[in-house]
């Protein structure tokens, strides 16, 4: 069985302390992947536009996932996902909300705009960790994406 190539994942979030722990919790989970972060809706835009500080392709590769929290300054989750998905170059990018917000109408407005997935943070490191190996397990392991758009001829 010919192996998956590696998914770029982005995380969208303006906690320093949810980044780590998410960082930490890939390597305890063994996932591999390339794991990027951004700190805001603004910067998800300009990473997957590739402006500014995020315009050179080999070192802001184009994400096969965004883990988008909601409750961020500037731009907020739900707008930067609004845009994202109203551009046709990003709608074939899963987009898996991450967020503390437990509020139905973000759970409701998320998946109108084509979220993939929609999961409350775990309170505690072992369960963010069992969280990630989930979604390595299915995401990168069981599902099949579509490809990055990074080597297209479009």
């Amino acid at each position: 069985m010919p192996s998956k190539r590696p998914v770029t994942i982005l995380m969208a979030d303006d906690d320093p302390d949810d980044r780590k722990l998410t960082l930490d919790a890939f390597a305890e989970a063994k996932l591999n992947n390339d794991l990027r972060f951004v700190e805001d809706g603004v910067e998800l835009l300009n990473y997957m536009h590739r402006r500014g500080k995020f315009s050179d392709p080999a070192s802001s590769p184009r994400p096969g996932i965004i883990l988008l929290d909601l409750n961020m300054p500037r731009k907020d989750g739900r707008e930067a996902l609004q845009e994202l998905k109203s551009d046709p170059r990003f709608k074939s990018i899963r987009v898996i909300i991450m967020t503390t917000s437990k509020a139905e109408q973000d759970i409701i407005r998320s998946y109108n705009l084509s979220a993939a997935s929609y999961i409350t943070k775990p309170v505690t490191f072992e369960a963010l960790v069992d969280v990630v190996k989930t979604l390595g397990k299915y995401w990168l392991e069981i599902v099949e994406l579509a490809d990055n758009g990074d080597n297209s001829n479009s």
